[in-house]
């Protein structure tokens, strides 16, 4: 079946930094929002890392807005059976087809995934805190 990206990216004109995911799992799906499987440490590590507490989507959209990050997915449409990466086929990369010839800066981090268990939640976060330093004041 042939599934299209459910939501909208979350940026304004002041997001200064840009989480591209790949597709919303099935769990973000059902909740509507960026990062829903239960297991997905995305939410818990920007709780952390800004010392704050999310209690809805609402309140994730303003933090995100208030902080300058952004969050969008790079495919727009694919099929799929399960929330697995390796199991989206027929993939639409609208990122791609309308932004390749974007020259910014790329930083690659490690999925929030559950399903990557090659580093600890601690270790994801002290990348992404590094990362976020970097760009944001914390």
């Amino acid at each position: 079946m042939t599934y299209s990206h459910p939501f909208p990216p979350i940026l304004d004109e002041n997001t200064q930094i840009l989480f591209l995911g790949s597709f919303p799992s099935i769990a973000s799906f059902e909740h509507s929002f960026y990062y829903a499987h239960p297991r997905n440490t995305f939410w818990s590590i920007m709780e952390e890392i800004f010392g704050v507490t999310f209690y809805d989507n609402e309140n994730k959209i303003n933090f995100c807005i208030e902080k300058g990050i952004g969050l969008w997915d790079v495919i727009g449409s694919c099929e799929r059976s399960n929330s697995s990466d390796s199991n989206l086929k027929n993939i639409i990369d609208l990122f791609q087809k309308y932004f390749k010839e974007l020259e910014i800066e790329t930083v690659l981090l490690p999925s929030t995934s559950p399903a990557h268990a090659a580093m600890t939640r601690k270790e994801k976060t002290i990348l992404y805190k590094e990362f976020l330093n970097r760009y944001l004041t914390l």
